[in-house]
């Protein structure tokens, strides 16, 4: 079994396709979104209706609440952004939106689970960083059992141990440039690739493979700047065009 785990794709319709013709490239079972798919990116939309083609399940994140009315960023560029992309979504796309779970689990193998979730099953906004003390990552996953669990959020790659289990963050797609969750992380500025994950269960044996793979810059910038998003220096600074 080969599982594509994706995250954080932030309408950046370029940047999902550009994964998505990876994955496409080999065997791939089943595809889960970790939420956090259309606010603050210049295609929401469009990365909607891709998503409701490929007809995976998704995990909502809190930029998802974001967009069907929950209260957004105390930033102001972050509120204009979006309040933008909920004006680009029809009523499919919110009703799609709607659909989104908190959390889900995959039976693996020999009983192994995978869990997926956001920023935690307890909250889409909860930090599961490298650097979390253990007796904080118990009260957040309190209550849940798994082989895999697996989140993003924080747009930063991550694998740790947490008793019996792997805990992991496949990073963002459509930004991963930006630290989206924790002050004591880093915030990776001028990047230039997509981030995502796939885990493999087979004959007994289990990986995880974190991938980053390049993306095309023009066509990036170009998306934003054909677009009405506004403060779209905002988005265009966090990518290196250099």
């Amino acid at each position: 079994m080969r599982i594509a785990l994706i995250a954080d794709i932030h309408g950046n319709l370029v940047a999902l396709e550009t994964v998505l013709r990876e994955l496409a490239r080999e065997s791939i079972h089943h595809i889960i979104c970790l939420g956090d798919v259309a606010a603050l990116g210049p295609q929401p939309h469009e990365v909607i209706v891709r998503l409701r083609q490929l007809g995976c399940p998704v995990v909502l994140g809190n930029t998802d609440a974001w967009l069907m009315g929950d209260s957004a960023s105390d930033t102001k560029t972050l509120r204009a952004i979006t309040r933008w992309c909920i004006e680009q979504l029809t009523h499919e796309d919110r009703d799609y939106l709607r659909s989104f779970v908190p959390w889900l689990a995959l039976p693996l193998d020999e009983g192994r689970t995978l869990l997926c979730y956001h920023g935690s099953p307890r909250s889409f906004d909860d930090v599961i960083a490298a650097v979390t003390p253990e007796a904080t990552v118990e009260k957040m996953l309190a209550g849940h059992s798994a082989a895999v669990m697996v989140g993003g959020h924080t747009h930063i790659q991550m694998m740790r141990r947490y008793r019996d289990a792997h805990l992991v963050n496949v990073g963002s797609i459509g930004l991963p440039g930006v630290n989206a969750g924790s002050p004591e992380l880093p915030d990776n500025q001028h990047v230039r690739w997509a981030e995502y994950g796939v885990l493999i269960v087979e004959q007994g044996r289990l990986s995880i493979d974190l991938r980053r793979i390049p993306l095309d810059l023009p066509a990036i910038l170009a998306a934003c700047q054909n677009s009405t998003m506004p403060h779209q220096d905002w988005w265009l600074q966090k990518w290196d065009s250099h």
